[in-house]
């Protein structure tokens, strides 16, 4: 089967709709010596309880008290989830300032990743990744990763991004873990990956990631989906930069608000 990528043209239309919430309204970014870093897949608001719940998600991310917040399956006027906007509805409800990096239209709608930072934001990117294209044996998605360039009081600027790999095809995520490689893996410039790899810790995607990165990961490795009986480590942190320290990662045990658990890691400050 072929591979291909989201068409330039759409990418920039999607982009154009990435309206930011709250835009004009952050909050002052903490100047403390850690930040905090979570990663949610919120399967586009809807809970284990079949219930499609937004502020019971904000309650998590709140609870978690992070700095930067790295969402995956977030839907944007889509049918299914009643048309919310689902990204800006989490940052009004939680305080923190977000962007929405679609990657597809669905049921009139869009659904992609999101960032959330209470920290300046000063430039967006949405990268399209490879993937196989769906067939009537096979049903796949396009896939992408959001770059935020972000300004921190004391390390200046650098990146979080947020991205989403294949479910169900090996070759597309060793291809999209490549494709992050060659995109983000070997610049100068501190930043943090976050995202649903659809890979279990010592996988090919995984080897591949870190590479380039350093993993932040608890050990022993806990589970992270399902949520109501976690199985599987699919969902991670990584960064690259000398100006951060893993200090912790942990998987935070939260088994009605989404399918997936959060995973929050904080980083240290390393001063010059």
């Amino acid at each position: 089967m072929s591979r291909h990528t989201i068409c330039s043209l759409t990418v920039l239309l999607l982009w154009s709709l990435s309206i930011p919430a709250n835009a004009g309204d952050e909050p002052a970014a903490s100047d403390d010596a850690e930040i905090r870093v979570l990663c949610y897949n919120i399967h586009y608001g809807q809970g284990t309880d079949g219930k499609y719940d937004i502020p019971r998600l904000a309650a998590v991310i709140k609870a978690a008290r992070p700095h930067l917040v790295a969402l995956q399956e977030v839907d944007v006027g889509v049918k299914r989830s009643e048309r919310i906007h689902e990204a800006q509805e989490l940052s009004r409800l939680t305080g923190i300032p977000v962007r929405f990096g679609p990657t597809q239209h669905y049921e009139g709608g869009l659904f992609g990743n999101a960032v959330m930072s209470v920290f300046p934001f000063e430039d967006v990117l949405i990268q399209p990744l490879p993937y196989t294209e769906s067939t009537p044996e096979q049903t796949t998605y396009p896939r992408a990763a959001i770059c935020c360039t972000l300004k921190h009081p004391q390390l200046g600027s650098f990146r979080l991004i947020s991205t989403h790999f294949q479910h169900n095809v090996e070759a597309d995520r060793v291809a999209e873990a490549e494709a992050i490689n060659r995109h983000f893996g070997e610049s100068d410039v501190l930043t943090i990956l976050a995202g649903d790899m659809n890979a279990v810790p010592g996988s090919a995607p995984i080897q591949i990631l870190e590479r380039c990165w350093q993993h932040a990961i608890d050990d022993p490795r806990a589970p992270s989906a399902p949520s109501t009986a976690p199985r599987s480590r699919i969902d991670y942190v990584f960064w690259r930069g000398e100006q951060l320290a893993c200090v912790s990662c942990r998987v935070i045990e939260e088994p009605l608000a989404s399918d997936h658990c959060p995973v929050l890691v904080t980083f240290r400050i390393n001063r010059p």
